[in-house]
């Protein structure tokens, strides 16, 4: 059997592919550092730069300020992760809720869409205070004390309602012939929901999930509103004892360096799915 060989129109497509896509590279990475240096150059003689300077850019403060901002940096990450799969749960129990048709569920149903408009409606510092300040009021036995804890309560209820949403476009999303085949099968609803819908919609969530988990992480840094010393509580403590602002830069930095390779692979799934609709 003789090995298959490009032809030379083929090999001759491949090698104009790659100088274009060399040109296209040399071209963006010219452009970008063209650009980077005329941004530097405006911003550093500005008249107010050395003031800049000196207020945001003090090394000797950055480096006084970063470990107590790291220490308050990791909260911040342990409030996600508690945050996350909860609320993942509530969104999930929520786009449900609103899907059932049954007339003797319909409070449930009332009560979802309820939950999901209240709750988008109303900014999440807001409810940060209303669950930080207004729980503790109530003086109820179980009533959690923790400020990081009241926290992720009041991140979950917020973002769950976001979350909710998602997961209903994404089980809306999923053609009614999948359905219909399942309980032609003699699967009830629920197993329906279980084994053929769900799998299907969660896929295509996945990336809109992952969009507002990154818009979670940085909202994270609303819990210090209530108390918590966590990264943007530490830098508002040492900013406050020194009136120079690069602690604030420190806790910024803090959240770029987790925030962006979160934002890459959400990209990534992305075009992956693209891709593989596309196909």
């Amino acid at each position: 059997m003789s090995e298959w060989v490009k032809s030379e129109r083929q090999v001759e497509r491949e090698q104009i592919r790659r100088t274009r896509a060399r040109r296209s590279a040399s071209v963006a990475t010219l452009s970008t550092v063209v650009f980077i240096v005329l941004l530097v150059w405006v911003v550093t003689n500005s008249p107010g730069w050395p003031r800049v300077e000196e207020t945001f850019f003090d090394g000797e403060q950055f480096l006084k300020a970063l470990p107590d901002v790291l220490d308050g940096f990791l909260l911040n990450i342990k409030i996600f992760l508690f945050a996350e799969p909860l609320i993942l749960i509530v969104g999930l129990l929520v786009a449900l809720a609103r899907g059932i048709t049954t007339p003797a569920f319909f409070p449930i149903r009332a009560l979802a869409t309820l939950y999901t408009d209240v709750f988008r409606g109303v900014p999440t510092i807001l409810v940060i205070y209303l669950i930080g300040f207004g729980l503790p009021a109530l003086r109820l036995q179980g009533i959690p004390s923790d400020l990081a804890t009241l926290g992720v309560i009041a991140l979950t209820l917020s973002y769950g309602a976001y979350v909710a949403e998602v997961f209903r476009s994404g089980i809306e999303s999923i053609h009614p012939s999948q359905v219909a085949a399942a309980r032609s099968l003699g699967l009830s609803h629920g197993r329906t929901m279980w084994f053929v819908v769900l799998p299907q919609a969660t896929r295509r969530v996945v990336p809109p999930l992952l969009n507002d988990f990154v818009s979670l992480q940085k909202d994270t840094a609303l819990v210090a509103t209530i108390g918590p010393l966590e990264a943007l509580r530490q830098a508002q403590i040492h900013a406050a004892s020194t009136f120079n602002y690069t602690p604030y830069l420190v806790a910024a930095l803090l959240f770029i360096l987790l925030t962006i390779p979160m934002a890459r692979f959400t990209d990534h799934l992305a075009e992956r799915t693209r891709r593989r609709r596309g196909a």
